[in-house]
């Protein structure tokens, strides 16, 4: 089994989400509280499990 280890506060780096809106790319912490909110509870898949890859 591998083991993690977590980074010290002040080496830790914010990530940042971006989602396609409307044919445009925004950052999901510019959304107000209730898009947010949507945007957590979406569900996300990939074409292979899908069954739509070729």
């Amino acid at each position: 089994m591998t083991q993690t280890t977590q980074l010290p506060e002040a080496q830790r780096q914010r990530c940042e989400v971006w989602t396609r809106v409307m044919g445009y790319h925004r950052p999901v912490a510019a959304f107000n509280p209730g898009k947010q909110s949507e945007h957590c509870e979406r569900t996300h898949f990939t074409e292979q499990a899908a069954g739509l890859a070729r």
